[in-house]
C-alpha cells in the first residue's frame, strides 16, 4: 500500500506537537538566528558557520588566484566566466549576496558541491556563482527535534557525523564528495533506499532564502507540518531539483513516524554492520546471450522484488556494466547482516544474477566505474557499516577525478531490459575500434522502500520502477567531446528508440532522475517522443511545481535549463511589464 509523507490531513504518520509554531516563530527572529537558538552542540560542529573561527563570507573576483579554482566543478566539460564568486558562510551571508546580486540584476547560479552532470552552475551566461559550499554544519536541533544540515556538508561528512554520534543515518548517495544542498533537492538515493526510501522521505523542513516579486530577499523556513504556499516550498524541495526557488542554506531530518524526543528516535538508525560482495565478470567470457543474459537477470530479480518490507528490500545492488574496452563487468552487492535472513538473500540474489550464464566470476582487482578496486570481498564479508560506505565512496579515481570531462544519461527501469535494448547495448558496449575504458552503464537497485510512497507526496515522482541507469562516459581532452557525445547519443536513443529516444513515463519506464540532468532531452533532435522534458523528469507533478516557482520565485530569478518554468500566464504577463 502506498503511503503520504505527513500532512496536516494525514497526521497518523507523524507526532503531533509543537514544532510548527516552533518553525512559525523561528520567522520573526534575526536571520539565521534559528540555528543560534536551539542546537544540541554534542558534536560542536554547528559552529562551521556561526563560530568565532568562521571566515566572512569573501568575493574571489576575476584576478584573484582562487578564481580558476571556481570556474568549473567536477566536469570540465562547464565552465564560467562569472564576475565573482561569492563565499557564503551563513543565512544572513546568504542574504546580503543574494540582495547584492538582485540590486545589481546578475544571473546567478548556486553550487554546494559542484558535482551537477550539467552546466546548471557554470556555463557562460552566469555573472555571479554563489557558493555554499562553506556551510557544512551537521548537528541535532532540539527546537526542531530534527538534525540540521547545511547545503555545503559533504555527504560522507554527514555520514560520519549522524553515525558516530547518534548511530543514525539517511538513505543517500555513494560518491562522498557530493555536496548536500543539491543532493537533497533532487531527490537523493543510496544503497539503503531500497530499505529506508529516498531522503526527502524523511526531510521534515527546509530553509530558502527567496526573492519577492517586489525583488525584496527573505528567509522562510518550511516544514512538513506546514499548509499552504510553506507546505508546496517543503514539498518543491522533496525532488524538483536545485537552483529553482532559491538559496537554501538548512535542511532538517527528522523521519515520518519519529517519536519522543531522543535524538537517536529521529532518523533511521545505520545498519551496524553488511554483508558485502564485489565480483568481476570478465568480457572475454562473454558473447552477446550471455550478457544479454546477465542484464535479463538482473532486471528480472529487480521486478520480483520491487515491493516494500519483504527479506529482499534490505538488498541493493550496483551492476557496473562497463564497455569492453574495461575488460570487466562489476558488481558491488550489499545488505544489512542484521536483517531476516541476510545471508541467504545475498547468496540467492547472485545465484539468480549468474543462473543460466555460463561465466567463472573473479575478485574485483581493478576499479570498474563506480566500484573501487575490492579484491577482498570476491567471498562476501561481513564489515562495519561506516567502513562499507567509506570503502565503496572514497576509492575510485574514475569517478572522483576533477579534471575529466563527462556525459551522463538517466532512465527509471520497471521493467527489465527488451531484446531490442540489449541488442543495442550490446553493439555499442563492443564497438570495434572504441577504447575508452571509463565508459559504463550504471544499473542501480530501486524500489522497495522508495515505492511505499505515493508519487504525489512529494516532488520525486518515480515510485513505481525496478531499477535506475546512469549512461555515462568519461575522457580528458576537449577534442574528443564530439566523438563521446556521439557514443553515448547513439547508445541511449537506440535502447528508447521505440519511444522516441528516451524513457517516456509508461508500462516499461519511467522517465529520468533530476539529480543526473541531460539537456539533449529538452531537444526535439535527441528528444523525438513528443513527450517533453519536465514530463520526464517531474511526471505529473510539473504543475504543481510551477505553482511553487510563481509563489516562491514569481520574478524567475532563479533558474537553469531543466529549472522549474513559471505557469504561462505569469510568464506571459512578466515579459509585458518589460515592454
Amino acid at each position: 500500500m502506498k503511503r503520504s509523507i505527513a500532512s496536516p490531513l494525514n497526521r497518523r504518520l507523524f507526532l503531533t506537537g509543537s514544532t510548527g509554531t516552533l518553525a512559525g516563530a523561528a520567522l520573526a527572529l534575526s536571520p539565521g538566528s534559528l540555528s543560534a537558538a536551539t542546537p544540541d552542540t554534542l558534536t560542536g560542529s554547528i559552529p562551521s558557520s556561526s563560530g568565532p573561527n568562521t571566515p566572512d563570507g569573501s568575493t574571489v573576483p576575476k584576478g584573484d588566484g582562487r578564481y580558476a579554482d571556481l570556474m568549473t566543478g567536477n566536469n570540465q566539460r562547464f565552465v564560467a566566466n562569472p564576475d565573482y564568486v561569492r563565499l557564503i558562510t551563513t543565512t544572513t551571508d546568504a542574504e546580503s549576496a543574494l540582495r547584492d546580486a538582485v540590486a545589481q540584476t546578475k544571473k546567478v547560479s548556486i553550487r554546494s558541491g559542484g558535482h551537477c552532470f550539467a552546466d546548471f552552475v557554470c556555463n557562460p551566461e552566469i555573472q555571479v556563482i554563489l557558493d555554499l559550499s562553506p556551510m557544512t554544519a551537521v548537528y541535532y536541533d532540539k527546537g526542531m527535534r530534527a538534525f540540521a544540515v547545511e547545503p555545503g556538508a559533504r555527504i560522507m561528512n554527514v555520514y560520519e557525523t549522524l553515525y558516530k554520534n547518534w548511530g543514525v543515518t539517511i538513505p543517500g548517495g555513494i560518491c562522498y564528495s557530493v555536496g548536500i544542498g543539491g543532493h537533497i533537492s533532487g531527490g537523493g538515493y543510496g544503497l539503503l533506499s531500497r530499505a529506508h526510501g529516498l531522503t526527502v522521505d524523511h526531510l521534515y523542513a527546509v530553509e530558502v532564502v527567496t526573492v519577492a516579486a517586489d525583488r525584496t530577499v527573505k528567509t522562510v523556513v518550511a516544514t512538513r507540518d506546514d499548509v499552504g504556499d510553506k507546505r508546496d516550498l517543503w514539498w518543491a524541495h522533496t525532488g524538483g531539483g536545485g537552483g529553482n526557488f532559491g538559496l537554501i542554506t538548512k535542511y532538517w531530518f527528522r523521519s515520518p513516524g519519529a517519536r519522543g524526543a531522543s535524538p537517536q528516535k529521529q532518523l533511521i538508525p545505520a545498519p551496524s554492520k553488511v554483508l558485502v560482495s564485489a565480483i568481476s565478470l570478465p568480457w572475454d567470457q562473454l558473447d552477446e546471450q550471455k550478457f544479454s543474459r546477465l542484464l535479463t537477470n538482473f532486471g528480472d530479480w529487480h521486478e520480483r522484488h520491487r515491493a516494500p518490507g519483504t527479506p529482499e528490500a534490505n538488498l541493493s545492488s550496483l551492476f557496473n556494466v562497463s564497455h569492453k574496452a574495461h575488460g570487466s563487468l562489476g558488481m558491488f552487492t550489499q545488505i544489512d547482516s542484521g536483517a531476516p535472513q541476510a545471508r541467504a538473500v545475498l547468496e540467492e540474489y547472485l545465484a539468480a544474477i549468474l543462473a543460466g550464464v555460463a561465466i567463472t566470476p573473479q575478485p574485483v582487482t581493478t576499479a570498474n566505474g563506480e566500484i573501487p578496486a575490492v579484491p577482498d570481498f570476491f567471498t562476501p564479508q561481513e564489515i562495519p557499516w561506516l567502513q562499507a560506505t567509506r570503502l565503496v565512496g572514497t576509492d575510485n579515481p574514475t569517478i572522483t577525478n576533477p579534471t575529466s570531462r563527462g556525459a551522463h544519461k538517466s532512465a527509471y527501469m520497471n521493467k527489465r531490459f527488451s531484446n531490442e535494448q540489449l541488442r543495442v547495448l550490446y553493439q555499442q558496449m563492443t564497438k570495434p575500434g572504441f577504447t575508452n575504458p571509463n565508459t559504463m552503464m550504471v544499473l542501480f537497485s530501486f524500489g522497495g522502500q522508495v515505492n511505499a510512497v505515493e508519487q504525489h507526496a512529494t516532488a520525486n515522482a518515480q515510485r513505481n520502477s525496478s531499477f535506475k541507469l546512469c549512461l555515462q562516459t568519461f575522457w580528458s581532452d576537449q577534442a574528443e567531446d564530439a566523438y563521446y557525445l556521439g557514443w553515448e547519443r547513439d547508445t541511449y536513443e537506440g535502447m528508447f528508440a521505440a519511444t522516441g529516444g528516451v524513457p517516456v513515463p509508461g508500462d516499461d519506464t519511467d522517465g529520468c532522475y533530476i539529480n543526473y540532468p541531460d539537456t539533449d532531452v529538452a531537444m526535439a533532435e535527441h528528444n523525438r517522443s513528443g513527450v517533453g522534458w519536465q514530463q520526464l523528469y517531474f511526471k505529473d507533478n510539473y504543475p504543481r511545481l510551477q505553482q511553487a516557482k510563481l509563489e516562491w520565485d514569481p520574478t524567475g530569478f532563479f533558474g537553469h535549463r531543466l529549472g522549474i518554468e513559471l505557469p504561462a500566464a505569469s510568464a506571459e504577463d512578466r515579459a509585458a511589464a518589460r515592454r
